[in-house]
């Protein structure tokens, strides 16, 4: 008599989609990748409801019968992901991936090896993500911002978690609009009941997308999710993430010598509408040559990076702003809150201060 099939690896692919371009190239490397294939392919199309046009993908053909799409409603990726671990059926283990990470040759039997090493505490299994750069010159100010991703913690670029720790803090958290912050949020809540997180040795691959020159300016929106974190998890949110916490506080500094310098104008205070501008301008320079200078200086970077030094600071102050205003009432994270903790783990009492 056969023995039964151990389905304690088994996984279910989720991927949340806009219909960007990487989507086919993605999807073929999935399907090329050595080792057991997911059961299911879950594609999230996340874009607004009133496009009714099919996603522009190709499915490969070993895929075809396991891949489903599945509306996102355009509430964010937090919310897609949900929409797309929720549908993926019995599997014990959902793996995140982004539309345009591609999986490595050997990504499907290195990922087996990944969950079939985790213990029955591990709630999570990262991926190793690399990013290329191109050879012979200096990366952008965007592609070094790609890069980032290759040192991230929890990036839902390429997660594994398991099905029964996301039903115990119930999944990502939907306030958080934009791609930033809601993998941080979600492993911090997971590690908070008594789950642990594990380093994978899958390995994939996150190219640098085509982006357009306010690319920077519209990522500011993130620092709304900031505050969201601060309310969730405390100051040193930071810390425990291993997140850089950026130049945030300069951001601020530079706007208020701005609003400063207009308003003092305007009230006809000369001297110190001029030091007020001084100190912006000093501030704004000082900003653009620290994306300048690691670059690689072409004329064309240099416009770019100049324009949006001096919109990414009230940028990131308004967001900010924004999110002060929004989540003013969030209460922190409760381990009991309706979650169910990790098997035979209690979250352990913070120690008292003397």
């Amino acid at each position: 008599m056969t023995a039964p099939a151990d389905r304690s690896t088994d996984y279910t692919v989720v991927i949340p989609t806009l219909g960007r371009p990487g989507l086919t190239a993605c999807l073929a490397a999935l399907a090329a990748a050595d080792g057991p294939l997911p059961r299911r392919v879950i594609l999230v199309d996340d874009r607004p409801l009133g496009d009714g046009t099919p996603l522009p993908a190709d499915i490969p053909g070993a895929l075809r019968e396991r891949t489903v799409t599945v509306p996102g409603h355009a509430r964010g990726p937090a919310a897609a992901r949900n929409t797309g671990w929720r549908a993926g059926g019995g599997t014990p283990w959902i793996v995140f991936l982004d539309d345009d990470v591609l999986p490595g040759p050997a990504w499907a039997r290195e990922l087996a090896a990944d969950l079939a090493a985790a213990t029955p505490r591990t709630a999570g299994v990262s991926a190793r993500i690399d990013v290329p750069l191109p050879a012979g010159r200096e990366p952008t100010d965007w592609e070094r911002h790609t890069a980032a991703l290759a040192t991230s913690r929890w990036s839902t670029a390429d997660m594994a978690y398991r099905r029964a720790a996301l039903d115990c803090v119930g999944g990502f958290d939907e306030r958080f609009r934009s791609a930033s912050r809601e993998d941080a949020d979600l492993a911090l809540r997971v590690l908070t009941t008594g789950w642990t997180l594990a380093e994978g040795r899958r390995s994939t691959t996150h190219p640098v997308r085509p982006a357009d020159r306010w690319v920077s300016v519209r990522l500011q929106a993130g620092h709304a999710d900031d505050v969201l974190m601060t309310r969730r998890h405390g100051r040193g949110w930071w810390h425990r993430a291993r997140t850089p916490r950026g130049r945030f506080p300069g951001h601020l500094a530079v706007t208020a010598a701005a609003a400063g310098a207009l308003l003092c104008g305007a009230a006809g205070e000369r001297r110190a509408a001029s030091v007020l501008a001084a100190l912006w301008l000093a501030g704004t320079a000082e900003f653009a040559w620290a994306r300048i200078a690691p670059g690689p200086r072409t004329r064309e970077e240099t416009r770019t990076v100049a324009l949006t030094s001096v919109l990414i600071p009230p940028a990131a102050t308004a967001h900010w702003l924004c999110g002060l205003l929004r989540h003013h009432a969030t209460a922190p994270v409760d381990p009991w809150g309706g979650a169910r903790p990790a098997p035979d783990v209690r979250p352990r009492p913070a120690p008292e201060r003397v």
